[in-house]
């Protein structure tokens, strides 16, 4: 227990940090509230009126997220290939151009059907 001391304090000491400063800001923290501040921002423009509600997304914006996880969880299984190459010779050469080869064909597919293009 005595080697991991030092990051149970770092740990306690950086929770005691966050609690505080939220504490903090709501304490000190001026409390002029008003109408703009209280109002929605969009970079500047007049914000859209939203429905009761809270209207609807497009599609794409999930399809950009699944592509999104699709990719990460595709660089995920490239760490461990990358680490141990050396040992798995030409098996692990092959079965990592498979599975590249499969994503890749799976990225063309969404390019062709312009899931990467912002309308």
């Amino acid at each position: 227990m005595n080697p991991y001391l030092p990051i149970l304090g770092l740990g306690l000491l950086a929770a005691a940090f966050a609690v505080f400063s939220v504490v903090a800001s709501s304490l000190l923290g001026p409390k002029r509230y008003n109408r703009a501040k209280l109002d929605s921002y969009e970079c500047g423009i007049q914000p859209t009126p939203q429905p009761v509600g809270g209207g609807r997304f497009p599609v794409k914006y999930y399809i950009t997220a699944m592509l999104f996880i699709v990719f990460d969880i595709e660089i995920i299984f490239l760490f461990p290939w990358a680490v141990y190459f050396d040992q798995m010779k030409l098996f692990g050469l092959i079965e990592m151009a498979l599975f590249i080869g499969t994503v890749f064909v799976a990225y063309v597919y969404v390019w062709r059907r312009g899931g990467l293009e912002w309308d």
